[in-house]
């Protein structure tokens, strides 16, 4: 079974001489399929910067990060955003929705981008939307939406397309505890039943309690995983 992320020797670097960060100091990482991973660390530990890496938003200064065996610092612009796109889903913080996009159109952006055919796009984004407790949701907006409501219609948008790898940034950080339990008994379930790979980034201790698996980050460095 190959690895879904593998990082080697991983290092970023912000700024030079005496004012360089150094944000992730030879980060060595193995993320397999079907993993439920979540990665801790206090503010500054390098959590959202290894993200960044693995998520193809932002180069490493040194180091190799590879999804699915396919070397990313290799790929031209082009083929990266192709990656990005196709290959790993995000689930940001602050939810990160298109505001003038009825629910069931920001759920079904990356299919638009794909390509994919309007029936299709809407058949896959309906029944993902029923199984995840939004049905009857497709036309409404953002701002008639609850915050719940909104991150769910985040991670429909970031499964849907079925990628290879969720990266989910603090996902519960702007919800009430009892959403954001709700949320992680979502993500487990798309996890058990679609078989979706998920990493996330987090403050929040039922996240850690739920998780497979944990990561600790500090210093740029992982703690233990």
């Amino acid at each position: 079974m190959s690895a879904i992320v593998e990082t080697r020797n991983l290092t970023k670097t912000f700024g030079k001489g005496d004012i360089a960060v150094h944000a992730l100091r030879g980060v060595n990482l193995t993320i397999n399929p079907g993993e439920f991973t979540a990665m801790a660390g206090p503010s500054g530990s390098g959590k959202s910067t290894l993200l960044n890496m693995i998520g193809c938003l932002d180069r490493p200064t040194s180091g190799e990060v590879f999804i699915e065996g396919i070397a990313t610092q290799k790929l031209r612009p082009m083929a990266l955003s192709d990656l990005r796109r196709d290959r790993i889903g995000f689930v940001f913080q602050s939810f990160n929705l298109i505001p003038v996009m009825t629910a069931l159109e920001n759920a079904e952006y990356i299919l638009m981008l794909q390509g994919k055919p309007v029936k299709e796009r809407r058949e896959r984004v309906r029944d993902l939307f029923e199984q995840i407790g939004l049905g009857g949701m497709e036309s409404r907006f953002p701002n008639q939406l609850s915050g719940g409501q909104q991150q769910r219609v985040s991670i429909a948008r970031a499964v849907v397309a079925e990628p290879a790898l969720v990266l989910a940034d603090e996902p519960t950080a702007n919800v009430d505890s009892e959403t954001g339990m709700a949320l992680i008994d979502l993500m487990l379930q798309l996890n058990e039943q679609r078989n979706v790979t998920f990493l996330i980034s987090t403050h929040d201790s039922t996240v850690m309690d739920r998780a497979h698996r944990l990561i600790r980050m500090r210093d740029g460095q992982i703690d233990g995983a």
